[in-house]
């Protein structure tokens, strides 16, 4: 059963439309705070079929994670209450809690962590909010965290422009596979 081959084939398309940007900025946004989708499977392709935007295409994942980021930090700060249930309807609650615990013992680093990571990063900014992490530290975090993983995507698939989408569409089941297998380890481990 094909599932990520035709989702990648569907974004390849979406990467060629004139608002794609406009779309990355707001997959990226939204993933910072409460939307499931990272913002890389739009940005590779993206990346592959404009390998001369790359970086501008990175630029505007990174600040509009960031900003959406900055929006998980205000849910925490000012509605944990609210978003908590929905919080552990999702099944997040022990990654919350294990971001909690971390940002005790290690805060900025935590950040910068989880934003180059696959592990959910709304995760962590809701939880910073609702422990209210320094927010300057924590804006910075995100940046050189979130900035690291996207201009690394970006720049590692225009690099392989058009030449690398065949071998990236030839394995996109296995890679999309083993994304999944790789985030319910992480998810499984930070329940333990």
């Amino acid at each position: 059963m094909a599932v990520f081959t035709p989702l990648y084939d569907r974004v390849l398309r979406w990467s060629a439309h004139r608002r794609a940007p406009w779309l990355l900025g707001a997959l990226s946004f939204a993933e910072s705070s409460f939307f499931p989708i990272p913002p890389d499977v739009m940005l590779a392709p993206m990346s592959i079929a404009r390998p001369k935007r790359a970086v501008r295409l990175a630029t505007i994942t990174t600040l509009t994670s960031v900003a959406g980021g900055i929006l998980g930090y205000l849910i925490g700060l000012l509605g944990l209450e609210l978003v908590l249930p929905l919080i552990i309807d999702a099944g997040y609650e022990p990654a919350y809690e294990q971001a909690r615990s971390w940002f005790t013992q290690w805060g900025f680093w935590v950040v910068l962590v989880a934003g180059f990571s696959p592990i959910p990063y709304k995760v962590f900014t809701i939880a910073a909010g609702a422990m209210a992490v320094a927010w300057l530290p924590f804006v910075i975090a995100s940046l050189l965290g979130r900035g690291a993983r996207f201009y690394l995507v970006a720049t590692l698939l225009a690099w392989g422009g058009p030449r690398a989408e065949p071998w990236l569409r030839r394995y996109m089941e296995r890679i999309g596979w083993l994304s999944v297998i790789l985030l319910l380890v992480i998810v499984l481990a930070l329940s333990l």
